[in-house]
């Protein structure tokens, strides 16, 4: 993963949107009084830019707001202030292709420090950061480890809610750093497989495409896309409970996520996934699925 982490020299001096205001990346900052600082109070998306469009924008300002719902933030940007914001700092900095962008909502600037929601008297911070960035895992297959530390249930913190509050998937990638691997399989409470530290997982044994259901991780939207393809192209597919033998004596496993797209596991805790390469329905659904990424999305205007 080292290769994929090295600075871009073409990101240095561009544009960053903060709260209305485009600042230079390297002056881009926000408050030690802001929700995010004071306790990871915000939510966040991340979105990519193929050939000038957005791709799945309508769906990743769904999720966002829905998570602020959630987390009853007040005085939220509409969407339309959300969508003029992003385009702006895409324009500004001419980026048009190859661009992944964090895009981050938090409660806001408190009046004094503190938990408490109703010191967040000023309205939401919204940043908007562009990045030249390929796919995070390339195209040579992904190692994995089992971690352990456990999925957050929804009793104690529902996935669903799409936050900044990453320590649960920060520990597990220590575990996945430490072990030399590229991430960590996460598992839920009862010991089934839930995701990854970063993404959504699937596996494939004979023909047929199986993926947890999203009761402690994330419902991705690249993992629904996915399945959607999988229906498109009649493969049948299957949302269950999911061992960790079933994963390790799958055909195919792969990952989703907008950040890595898909990715082939090669490995599971040393057990190597079918061939150990990519499998023919991993690169079936691969081929659709970055044939969308070039028909589909919302023009930069």
């Amino acid at each position: 993963m080292a290769k994929y982490n090295q600075p871009d020299p073409r990101n240095e001096g561009t544009y960053i949107h903060v709260n209305g205001e485009l600042l230079k990346r390297e002056e881009a900052k926000i408050s030690v009084l802001d929700s995010l600082v004071q306790g990871g109070d915000g939510v966040w998306e991340g979105l990519r830019v193929y050939d000038g469009k957005i791709f799945q924008l309508e769906e990743h300002l769904d999720r966002l707001f829905s998570s602020a719902k959630a987390m009853s933030f007040n005085n939220v940007p509409s969407r339309d202030e959300v969508k003029k914001a992003i385009f702006d700092c895409l324009k500004a900095n001419q980026m048009n292709d190859g661009v992944h962008i964090r895009l981050t909502l938090s409660r806001g600037l408190k009046t004094t420090s503190g938990m408490n929601p109703e010191l967040n008297v000023f309205g939401c911070t919204l940043i908007v950061l562009p990045e030249y960035k390929p796919p995070v895992y390339g195209n040579e297959g992904i190692k994995l480890i089992t971690s352990s530390i456990r999925r957050n249930t929804p009793a104690c913190l529902d996935s669903k809610i799409h936050h900044n509050n990453l320590i649960n998937n920060i520990l597990a990638k220590i575990e996945a750093n430490l072990a030399g691997v590229d991430d960590a399989l996460m598992l839920d409470i009862d010991g089934f497989v839930s995701e990854t530290n970063a993404t959504n997982v699937f596996y494939i044994k004979n023909k047929k495409l199986m993926t947890p259901f999203p009761d402690s991780c994330l419902p991705g939207i690249t993992r629904k896309l996915v399945m959607d393809i999988a229906n498109d192209l009649k493969i049948e597919i299957h949302e269950k409970r999911c061992s960790l033998v079933e994963f390790y004596t799958a055909d195919e496993v792969f990952t989703t996520g907008t950040m890595g797209e898909l990715s082939y596991v090669s490995d599971i805790d040393g057990r190597e996934i079918g061939e150990g390469t990519k499998g023919e329905i991993t690169k079936l659904l691969e081929k659709e699925y970055l044939k969308r990424t070039k028909s589909y999305g919302v023009r930069i205007s």
